[in-house]
C-alpha cells in the first residue's frame, strides 16, 4: 500500500474529516532502531497524529510534536515538514523495564508527563521563540492526551483514532469546526455526533489494513462530503553533516577537542535515522577554522 492522507470537509456541517496510513514511510522510520512493541506502538500513533494535524496547518516550519515523559519512556518525537517529510524517535530511560501496561504506566508514571506542540518557522527571525503550547497528560491513550491538547491549547473539538504495528501506522481525524460569523456552514446540526458516532465503529485491525479513502468511504458514504484532497506522507531525516558540524560549533573548541584526544574521533549519530557522522582532528581544525564542514568534506568524505 502507498503511504497517503486523504483529508475532506462535510458539505453540509463545520466538520472535518481526515484519514492517514503510512506503510513504507513508518518502516523506514524504525528500521534502524529495535523499539519494544509498546513504545513502537505508541510512537506510530503519535506520528499518525502528526501528519493529520500538520496537514491541516498553513505554516511554512516545522510542526514538532512530543511526548516528555516521567515513566521507562523519557521522550517521544515527531517532526513533520509543511510537505508531510515526517521523521521520528523515542528514548528509553537506561535500565527501563517495558511493559504493556498502557501509556500511563510508560509516560506518565508519577503524573508529571507533558505533550507540547511546538511550531518552529523555517524563516525564524533572530531572537523571536517558536510558538509552543504544552498540557498534562491527561488521558489513557495517545489519542485522547493529543484531544485534551486540542481542546485545552487550540480550543478546537477534535477526536482521533490511532493504531500502530510493526507494518503500519494509521489514524483517523475529526474536527469541529469554528462557526463563522456565528453561523455554521450548513444545515446539518447533527452532523458531528453523527461522524464521532460512526467513526467509533473502527477497530484498530480494520484502521491498519485499510487504504484512507476505503475507511472514509466505509465511514460517510451516506454523507456529502467535498472533493477529497490527497497527499503523499514519507520518511525524510533532515540531519546533515552541515547541521552536525553547527551542533560542534556550539558546543565550543575545547569540548570538542578533548573528546577528540580522549577518542581519537569525534562521532555523532542521530536519533531519527541512526546515521552516524565523524570528525577526525584534521576535520576539527577546519571546522573550527572556517565556521563550516564544506572544506571538511571535500577534504575527507565519510
Amino acid at each position: 500500500m502507498a503511504d497517503r492522507l486523504i483529508k475532506s470537509l462535510f458539505a453540509d456541517a463545520p466538520v472535518r474529516c481526515e484519514a492517514v496510513r503510512l506503510d513504507q514511510a513508518w518502516r523506514a522510520m524504525i528500521a534502524h532502531h529495535d523499539y519494544p512493541a509498546p513504545v513502537m506502538r505508541l510512537l506510530g500513533e503519535m506520528t499518525a497524529a502528526a501528519a493529520l494535524l500538520a496537514s491541516n496547518i498553513k505554516f511554512n516550519g516545522t510542526l514538532i510534536l512530543q511526548i516528555h515523559g516521567d515513566g521507562p519512556v523519557k521522550l517521544l518525537v515527531v517532526e513533520c515538514q509543511p510537505d508531510l517529510r515526517l521523521r521520528a524517535t523515542a528514548k528509553l530511560r537506561e535500565g527501563a523495564v517495558i511493559t504493556d501496561e498502557g501509556l500511563r504506566a510508560l509516560v506518565n508514571a508519577h503524573g508529571h508527563g507533558r505533550c507540547a506542540l511546538t511550531l518552529d518557522p523555517r524563516d525564524r527571525l533572530p531572537g523571536v521563540q517558536p510558538y509552543q503550547g504544552i498540557v498534562p497528560l491527561d488521558g489513557d491513550s495517545m489519542a485522547e492526551v493529543l484531544e485534551v491538547y486540542m481542546r485545552q491549547s487550540e480550543q478546537l473539538e477534535s477526536r482521533l483514532w490511532l493504531a500502530a504495528d510493526g507494518v503500519a501506522a494509521a489514524g483517523v481525524l475529526l474536527q469541529k469546526l469554528p462557526l463563522e460569523g456565528g453561523r455554521g456552514a450548513g444545515s446539518d446540526t447533527d452532523a458531528w455526533e453523527r461522524s464521532v458516532t460512526l467513526a467509533r465503529t473502527l477497530n484498530p485491525a480494520e484502521l491498519l489494513a485499510s487504504e484512507p479513502q476505503d475507511v472514509l468511504r466505509r465511514l460517510y458514504w451516506q454523507e456529502r462530503l467535498q472533493r477529497p484532497t490527497e497527499l503523499a506522507p514519507r520518511f525524510e531525516c533532515t540531519c546533515s553533516r552541515e547541521r552536525i558540524g553547527r551542533m560542534l560549533l556550539s558546543l565550543g573548541r575545547e569540548e570538542v577537542d578533548s573528546i577528540v584526544a580522549e577518542r581519537g574521533t569525534v562521532e555523532v549519530t542521530c536519533d531519527f535515522c541512526n546515521r552516524a557522522y565523524e570528525f577526525d582532528g584534521i576535520d576539527v581544525e577546519q571546522l573550527f577554522a572556517t565556521g563550516s564542514t564544506a572544506q571538511a568534506d571535500t577534504a575527507k568524505p565519510h
